[in-house]
């Protein structure tokens, strides 16, 4: 009988990555992610491809900025750098040993280190946006993150294999159907101009012009669910606030309310979390949006403080700061690129050119 791991290897590297003979790829996760990995070796081999693994280990990251010094912090693997500048594919799987170990108190250090890995990060960016380099990021389940979604491991199991579809009879096929629903979604949005987000707490308006909005179907993200754009860079202008809480830098945040004019974000405030945000919006380029987007995965409808399912709840919008995505045409720049999403089911309306297209979590359209 398949394992469900399996089904998950044969989506990631068929659909997501749609692999072909001699391509070269990179995958990065952690240890605990090893039933996947190996199932996702098998696969990759058997399509012919060439796959480099790299699995991270609990508190890596704290050693690392604990411990590394000044030319530590600025040296940047080649062997990445080299992967990210030529390899065909990227797959990035979530396996967290622990949230909170992932806090990164040496704020001095994380500066320097976003600022070593500036330019493979921009490479990345440019890559992934002109499809160069095909990229997907998804989830295994682990006892961390099932806690932080308020779950037990079997619960948040069958949350995640649930949003990816696995248990559909042909998980495939489910994602071409969810693409062809979205694809009438991004037609029409792209034949607008001017959109305007409306919810309790939130009138926030922005131009679109000149700009593309994306199917994204389940290729870059596993799972996905969601169409996007990028606003122009001074267009945005209202106030916006975040119903949905995240988990920033490995720290809680919640009720963020956002005030911005001419595209630049002039106030920021948040009900748990205020240190995180100002930490962020002391980024270069944070304080302009980099995307706007709605998400549709109906098979979400729970928040799991995890950005790569809450940003896709059927019935949401999200907007994210910092840098934005270059294949929609967007220029913003910055280091960072941080979601947050809003819940639209309950008064929320979203206008395109003046006109409703949206209510309550459901396009009209």
């Amino acid at each position: 009988m398949q394992t469900i791991e399996n089904r998950y290897a044969q989506l990631l590297t068929q659909y997501c990555l749609d692999l072909k003979e001699g391509d070269q790829v990179y995958v990065r996760s952690t240890t605990l992610a090893e039933p996947l990995i190996k199932e996702i070796w098998k696969e990759g081999l058997r399509l012919g491809a060439n796959l480099v693994i790299e699995l991270d280990f609990a508190e890596k990251d704290a050693i690392y900025y604990a411990e590394a010094g000044e030319d530590q912090l600025a040296w940047v693997d080649p062997g990445y750098v080299h992967a990210v500048n030529n390899f065909d594919a990227y797959l990035v799987i979530r396996a967290p040993f622990n949230l909170r170990d992932e806090r990164i108190h040496q704020k001095d250090k994380l500066k320097k280190r976003k600022e070593a890995t500036a330019p493979v990060n921009e490479t990345y960016f440019s890559r992934t946006g002109s499809g160069a380099m095909r990229r997907t990021l998804c989830q295994y389940p682990t006892q961390a993150a099932a806690q932080e979604a308020g779950m037990t491991l079997s619960e948040y199991q069958e949350f995640v294999y649930t949003a990816c579809r696995l248990y559909d009879e042909i998980p495939r096929e489910s994602w071409l159907q969810v693409r062809a629903m979205q694809q009438d979604v991004v037609d029409f949005l792209n034949e607008c101009q001017q959109i305007q987000y409306v919810a309790p707490g939130t009138d926030v308006r922005f131009s679109v012009a000149g700009r593309k909005w994306i199917n994204s179907d389940g290729r870059a993200n596993m799972p996905s669910g969601e169409v996007f754009s990028a606003p122009v860079e001074d267009s945005v202008q209202g106030q916006i606030y975040f119903s949905y809480p995240s988990v920033f830098l490995g720290q809680p945040v919640q009720g963020i309310t956002l005030t911005v004019k001419d595209g630049w974000i002039e106030h920021w405030e948040a009900e748990t979390g205020q240190e995180v945000l100002d930490q962020v919006f002391a980024i270069e380029g944070a304080r302009r949006f980099g995307e706007v987007a709605i998400g549709t995965n109906y098979n979400i409808q729970q928040s799991t403080r995890n950005i790569l399912f809450d940003e896709k709840i059927g019935g949401s919008i999200h907007m994210a700061v910092g840098q934005s995505y270059y294949q929609c045409g967007g220029k913003n720049q910055s280091a960072i690129h941080l979601d947050m999403i809003t819940d639209m089911r309950k008064s929320g309306h979203i206008l395109a050119d003046g006109r409703l297209i949206y209510e309550n979590g459901q396009f009209l359209i």
